[in-house]
Parts: structure tokens; C-alpha cells; sequence
């Protein structure tokens, strides 16, 4: 999000500015979603989404393809922090996420979204981990959600994963083609006369214009009343609010060449860091492995690692038989937003009141924007959103 002089369509060919009464940084999950859920209520509004590359070329296109409930913590870790009732909440909270988008956007689109309802399976190779995961079936059935708890034997048979001694499986998880996703609402916005979708159009600059603001990009300048920041890991390049708050961190993922069905559904292993599933395609997807290069993996850059990948490729060979032939067809990186207390941040700048922002998903943003970019509508229109999502908590 930095631009030279040269690079400055404005100054080079004098672009005329547009009026818009909102500008949406941000043509990913959070960013399509906000835009959804404002012209859902208000059609008579002119949005305009802006991104420095098109439509879900950030983390939103390079994730794993989760919808999934709760924090990047164990359901345990997330009561011991939180107490009972906020975490209960915090696990609703990403439960009506994926029923908005079924009712919203996935309707009868689940075969061509690749949108399966599966459940998820949390994995531990150690028993330290499965007393943990123990604790938090125990807290979710005592609480109402539905779980289920697995041996080993009971891993090998559903899953086809050799090398764990249990875990549970949370019932309504999901999965699903993250671009087809972004696409269709893509297509649902594109309908309105008044939706403008502006792609390669990187933002440089955020001013004050008069009563208004002045978004410029590198090619042309908006003028809006208000400006909403969906730019996630992004946040901290367009304004110093975000350095503390909203980490970028790396994750790394690859995919095998198309397999046999084998596995019920997506799971996660060692604490919620690493994941991999078998895509409606047949083949497997795996990520993670960050804390391998811990500092190495925060920043902006999207390449991948020998150290990291290696360890990707050496998991699956060792925990999925029947993954032990299969070619590697894609190796890549995405850059997310980790929360410095892993929950989402909604809100104003404390200094400015039109410039809103949505950001700090902490790896789980498909179980979280499509209700994230509602409830910054809502806050947009004076209604009050959940505590543990509101920037006031800083």
C-alpha cells in the first residue's frame, strides 16, 4: 500500500473524482460482506469496493476453506479466558455466522459453492492434548453444542489418520470453496446499479476533505462520507491505530493431487495450529506448521518456505496413508490478520468518526466475517453490536 509519485493516476492523467457515500477497502471476505449487508437495508446507498488486486486475491482466497465455530483456541482455553457465558456466546456468535451465510448467500448453491456440512474434527497425537479436548466436550455438552468424542480406532475408520490417540468432532462445521463463495456474493452486489466493484485500484492515502474524505488510489481519487477498512492483516500500512492491534501472519498450505474419498471431514491437529481436508475434488489441502518459523511468519510477504512446507508434506505422508503417492499440485501463502486477543476488532477510530474498519479474524475468518461485515452495519446505523467484537474493548 505504498505508491510513488509516478505511479499517481491522478497526478499523471488528472482522473476526475467519483462521489460515493461509502468506500470499502477491501474485496475479500469482510469487505464483500460489509458491502452485502449495507445493501441489504439501504439500496439507495452508493458503495463502492475498492482492492489493490480483484476479488479475494488476499487471505480470502488462500485459506483452507474452514467454516468453522468457536476461536483459534480449545473450547477449554476459551472458557478459562472468557467464563462460560462469553464463550458460549463467542461460539453462537460464528454458529449464526454459517447460518446467515446458508440462508444468504449458499441457499441451493451448495454443490456448485463445493459447500459441504460435514463437521470438524479436532485431532490430538498426544494424551495431553486429549485431556484438553476432553474438557471441552464435556464444557460444549454441558453448554448445548453438539459434539462428539472419538478414540483412536474410531480416527482410523472416519478419517483415514493413523497416529492420534482421539479427539472430538464439533457436528456443524463446514466447508467450502472460498472463491466460488466470494463470487457469488460478488454476484448478488453486482446486480445493484449503485454497487461499484473497483479492482487494482490500491489505496495510498486516507484524507480529510472538507466534511468528507478523500480515498486515493493509484488510479483516481474518491470522495465519501465514510470510509470502511476491511484490509484485515493490511490495516497497520493505512493507519499507525492498527501496529498494536492487528499482526499480519503468515500461513502456508498445499494441496495433493485428487484422491479416493477417505475422510469425513476437516480436521485440526496440535492445538488448532495445523489443519487439512479432502476437498469435494478429492484432493487433501493442508496448512500451518507456523510455529516451526514463528517470527519468520509475521510480516507481509507471501512466499512460501522449504522448513515449512517440507513439514506439511512430511504430516501428511506420515499421518494419511493414502496420501503417500499422491503429487503436490499447489504450494502457496496467505497473509492474515491475528487479533492481539484473537477475537475480531469492529469499530470507529476513536479519532475519527467516519472511518470505520473490520479486521483481526486470527485464522478463522470464513466462521467469522459474513456476521462480522453485519454487525459493522449494524454499528454503522447506530445499533449495537456484541461486546466481545467491539474495538471499545481497547
Amino acid at each position: 500500500m505504498s505508491v510513488s509519485v509516478w505511479q499517481d493516476y491522478k497526478l499523471l492523467n488528472h482522473t476526475a473524482d467519483r462521489e460515493y457515500d461509502i468506500v470499502i477497502i477491501g474485496a475479500g471476505m469482510a469487505g464483500l460482506s460489509t458491502a452485502y449487508w449495507i445493501k441489504k437495508e439501504h439500496q439507495d446507498l452508493s458503495i463502492a469496493v475498492v482492492d489493490k488486486g480483484e476479488v479475494g486475491s488476499g487471505a480470502s482466497g488462500r485459506n483452507a476453506g474452514f467454516v468453522t465455530c468457536g476461536s483459534v483456541e480449545h473450547f477449554n482455553r476459551l472458557v478459562a479466558k472468557h467464563g462460560k457465558d462469553s464463550a458460549l456466546s463467542i461460539w453462537k456468535f460464528s454458529e449464526t455466522n454459517l447460518e446467515l451465510l446458508k440462508a444468504e448467500i449458499i441457499q441451493d448453491n451448495a454443490n456448485a459453492l463445493e459447500f459441504e456440512q460435514n463437521g470438524s474434527f479436532s485431532l490430538a497425537s498426544t494424551e495431553e492434548e486429549f485431556s484438553e479436548l476432553k474438557k471441552s466436550y464435556h464444557l460444549m455438552q454441558e453448554m448445548g453444542i453438539k459434539v462428539e468424542i472419538l478414540q483412536a480406532k474410531d480416527i482410523v475408520a472416519r478419517l483415514g489418520a493413523q497416529g492420534f490417540v482421539g479427539g472430538i468432532k464439533y457436528l456443524g462445521d463446514a466447508s467450502i470453496n472460498p472463491m466460488k463463495l466470494m463470487l457469488k456474493i460478488k454476484e448478488k452486489l453486482s446486480s445493484d446499479p449503485n454497487f461499484h466493484l473497483l479492482e487494482n485500484h490500491e489505496v495510498f492515502a486516507i484524507e480529510n476533505h472538507g466534511e468528507s474524505k478523500l480515498v486515493k488510489t493509484k488510479k483516481g481519487y474518491l470522495n465519501t462520507s465514510v470510509v470502511v477498512m476491511a484490509t484485515n492483516a493490511y490495516s497497520a500500512q493505512l493507519h499507525p491505530y492498527f501496529k498494536d492491534k492487528i499482526i499480519p501472519t503468515r500461513g502456508q498450505i498445499l494441496t495433493t493431487s485428487a484422491l479416493e474419498p477417505f475422510m469425513e471431514g476437516p480436521c485440526y491437529a496440535n492445538f488448532v495450529l495445523d489443519y487439512f481436508r479432502q476437498l469435494s475434488n478429492g484432493q487433501v489441502i493442508i496448512g500451518g506448521f507456523r510455529q516451526l518459523q514463528k517470527y519468520v511468519e509475521v510480516g507481509y510477504s507471501d512466499e512460501t518456505t522449504d522448513i515449512i512446507q517440507t513439514s506439511l508434506e512430511s504430516f501428511l505422508r506420515q499421518h494419511l496413508p493414502s496420501v503417500k503417492q499422491a503429487e503436490i499440485t499447489h504450494r502457496w501463502s496467505g497473509v492474515m490478520g491475528f487479533s492481539v486477543d484473537g477475537q475480531p476488532m469492529i469499530g470507529s477510530l476513536p479519532t475519527d468518526n467516519q472511518l470505520y474498519f473490520i479486521g483481526g479474524f486470527t485464522g478463522h475468518g470464513l466462521g467469522l466475517t459474513f456476521h462480522c461485515g453485519k454487525c459493522l452495519a449494524d454499528l454503522l446505523f447506530d445499533r449495537e453490536i456484541p461486546e466481545f467484537i467491539s474495538a471499545k474493548r481497547f
